[in-house]
């Protein structure tokens, strides 16, 4: 008496043995490329650019004002000078936050901005339409929308990320 069940050849056993392989291949193969490409992508720190040795940031104090959705937002003022030879039409500064216990608590990269009194108040400017030529010094501003709860609330230390000096 035959029974109802017939089995597959061998052939086709080894077959379908075959693609199952071949699909684990591609996927350690994958696995394997993203684990090379992705240790080669690690941020690495921040290098101050050549020209920030020319640029000194003084003066710091912070303020903070309710904005309009009642948030509150936080503003580091304070005066930068060009003691080098080269007009700066773009600077960007990242602000490290750190907590009581010496730890970084945030990470901001800000651009910097210079006052300039258009009214009755000082307005932020970008550095391309206001530029910093040698030898001059100007009052700063960077604007904070939040800044964390874990924070010690000593100004922030500053470095510098990218500079365009002409």
């Amino acid at each position: 008496m035959g029974g109802l069940t017939q089995q597959a050849p061998a052939e086709e056993r080894d077959s379908h043995w075959k693609v199952v392989a071949g699909g684990i291949a591609i996927v350690l193969a994958m696995v394997a490329l993203i684990a090379v490409v992705g240790r080669g992508t690690r941020p690495t720190p921040a290098t101050a650019p050549a020209y920030a040795s020319k640029l000194q940031i003084s003066d710091l104090r912070m303020s903070a004002a309710e904005n309009f959705v009642g948030g509150t937002v936080t503003y580091l003022d304070g005066k930068i000078t060009n003691t080098g030879d080269r007009t700066v039409t773009d600077a960007r500064v990242q602000a490290v936050f750190k907590n009581a216990m010496n730890q970084v608590v945030q990470t901001e990269t800000l651009p910097l901005h210079v006052l300039q009194q258009t009214g009755p108040y000082p307005d932020a400017v970008d550095l391309s339409l206001a530029p910093l030529a040698p030898a001059q010094s100007r009052p700063i501003r960077l604007t904070l929308e939040h800044i964390s709860a874990d924070w010690d609330h000593a100004a922030p230390e500053l470095r510098f990320v990218s500079i365009t000096a002409k």
